[in-house]
């Protein structure tokens, strides 16, 4: 190749930062571009671990040396689809790879999901984790009882965090509007609904552990929720993870209340089936479920037993479903783009060229911060396989110059990473003030205005 290769990641995530890292580690000389639809990087680092988790947020110290290594560059508030094309990113650069995750969430598809009050966790989460997006929602915390339908570790967060005291809160990053509207909440009842087993729940036993820690509620477990069919004890002996959360939830179940003004119950075997209310939520009605295996697997097959429980709140969170781009082969089904081990891939199973993907876009929505790395290595490892083989190699009209020109023409208002150490550093001095780790921007134009401080400043 006449001059490095020139790669366009598109997400700033953990699957974005992991495919730019081992790019730059590369034996092959490599630049690389961030483009990220945000004015601020690491995806759900920021906006979607639960804020009174800040050990998990420090993975973004590996993600700032990243950022440092020679041939990287940042281009926030930078939106492909609306800004930039597919085909402008192919032009423009030597390959792409999307990294951009799932970014809505999966419905419940029922009656009465369209209720005021009724929410999906996705919007609960960006909103108390300060995405600009999601700053102009209004959430009625003052009701008695909230039900929280999904058995995974999301599901686990916004019941935690709605438990949470404010002395609990103070401390973290939540907004300041969360941390007011959650502190004087009225809830006293929370209850997490799962349609499979106790055997079948998808979170990590940590976090589970962190229910029976919290300082203003009382968890509890139902014993006889906790009996388990053969199937179910069976597949224990091979599941570490299913075993220990099930010793953990025989705890909760043994445990006498103590009278703390919270109550968060965890229920299995129902699904819901209907949202009620006249003009905002009111009651959810659910199903009674029985455990059948079918294809090697145990599935939850409604009864005849009904079930409606009163709440003033929903808050669905069964899975986050990824958006294609236009220019894209997409599967609907999976809500990924078509690939193979990262490559695009058209329906005929043909390379699309110069496109590849990684992380949850790439995947689905599966797996923890740490899987990412594995997937954008071998995303990373079948693009460097196309530069080995001379299926890929540099375009002298490939420049870095030619990408500033363009977003200057279209009058784009790219944060460049010192635009975001600006935010950060803006932040973090907020945050020192009053003990906290930062105190987040919320809107566009607040997170703008400090990103281009910095640039006003070295003009």
């Amino acid at each position: 190749m006449s001059g490095p290769l020139r790669v366009a990641v598109v997400g700033s995530g953990p699957a974005g930062f992991y495919a730019a890292g081992a790019l730059l580690d590369a034996e092959a000389s490599v630049e690389v571009d961030m483009i990220e639809r945000l004015p601020t990087p690491w995806g759900l680092v920021r906006l979607g671990v639960a804020p009174d988790h800040p050990k998990l947020k420090t993975v973004s110290r590996a993600f700032e040396r990243i950022a440092l290594k020679p041939g990287f560059r940042f281009f926030g508030n930078v939106e492909v689809g609306r800004d930039l094309s597919h085909g402008d990113l192919t032009r423009l650069y030597d390959a792409v790879i999307y990294a951009f995750g799932a970014q809505t969430d999966r419905r419940l598809g029922i009656p009465g999901e369209d209720l005021p009050g009724s929410w999906s966790a996705t919007e609960l989460v960006a909103w108390y984790n300060g995405h600009p997006d999601f700053q102009e929602l209004e959430f009625d915390l003052n009701v008695e009882r909230a039900v929280v339908i999904g058995n995974g570790n999301v599901a686990l967060d916004v019941a935690r965090m709605l438990a949470l005291t404010p002395e609990e809160l103070a401390p973290t990053d939540t907004t300041d509007p969360a941390i007011e509207a959650i502190g004087t909440s009225t809830i006293k009842d929370i209850v997490v609904v799962g349609r499979r087993g106790p055997a079948q729940a998808s979170w990590t036993t940590q976090e589970l552990k962190e229910l029976g820690e919290l300082a203003g509620a009382d968890v509890v477990v139902d014993p006889a929720e906790l009996d388990l069919d053969p199937a179910s004890e069976a597949s224990l002996e091979g599941d570490t993870n299913a075993r220990r959360n099930m010793e953990v939830l025989r705890d909760f179940a043994a445990r006498e209340p103590t009278g703390k003004p919270v109550t968060l119950r965890l229920r299995f075997l129902a699904s819901p089936i209907a949202i009620h209310g006249d003009e905002r939520v009111g009651s959810i009605e659910l199903v009674r479920n029985r455990l059948e295996e079918q294809d090697g697997s145990l599935v939850a097959v409604p009864t005849d037993e009904r079930e409606k429980l009163e709440c003033g709140l929903v808050f669905r969170s069964v899975g986050y479903r990824g958006v294609g781009l236009p220019e894209l082969p997409f599967e609907e089904g999976r809500g990924t783009i078509r690939n193979e081990l990262g490559r695009v891939v058209d329906t005929d199973g043909n390379h699309v060229a110069q496109s590849y993907c990684a992380g949850w876009i790439k995947r689905g929505p599966t797996g923890i911060i740490g899987t990412n790395k594995k997937d954008a290595t071998e995303t990373v490892a079948q693009l460097l396989d196309d530069v080995h083989e001379g299926r890929l190699s540099h375009r002298e009209e490939v420049t870095a110059d030619a990408v500033e020109a363009l977003l200057a023409e279209r009058v784009v208002r790219a944060v460049m990473y010192p635009g975001w150490t600006s935010i950060d550093e803006h932040e973090r001095a907020s945050g020192e003030r009053l003990g906290r780790p930062r105190v987040k921007l919320r809107t566009w134009d607040e997170l703008l205005e400090a990103a281009e401080r910095v640039a006003a400043e070295r003009a």
